[in-house]
């Protein structure tokens, strides 16, 4: 499996982003998916993630301000980013779960994306 994530950029504090993370294979519609960050100096962090039946998790540092949502006929999966703060400042990785672990522990993903730098200034 292979993800290309898309999406970063600069924005100011209060500002929006959407990230697109496509995935190949045939297959996407059986994985779930999962978003984390991780900041300069930091460990990586779970954001969100989305199940392959669409039910969701986020963390609570970014609940009611980010939005994951898929698209099963375009192999991808989304993240709209609302009301930004600086602190969500980091590189954000797409992956696909494949291990038993926790839907929110990096350990149970095993195929990741190259990240996609996200910037709020403030």
């Amino acid at each position: 499996v292979q993800l290309q994530a898309s999406g970063g950029g600069l924005v100011q504090a209060g500002g929006f982003l959407r990230l697109s993370c496509a995935a190949s294979g045939r297959t996407f519609s059986s994985y779930h998916m999962g978003w984390f960050r991780q900041a300069p100096g930091k460990e990586r962090e779970f954001v969100t993630a989305i199940t392959l039946n669409g039910n969701t998790y986020y963390a609570d540092s970014v609940k009611g301000r980010f939005t994951i949502s898929r698209d099963n006929a375009k192999s991808t999966v989304y993240l709209q980013m609302n009301s930004l703060k600086p602190e969500d400042t980091a590189v954000y990785y797409c992956a696909v779960k494949y291990y038993s672990d926790s839907i929110k522990a990096p350990n149970a993903y095993k195929y990741w994306g190259q990240g996609t730098q996200v910037t709020v200034s403030s």
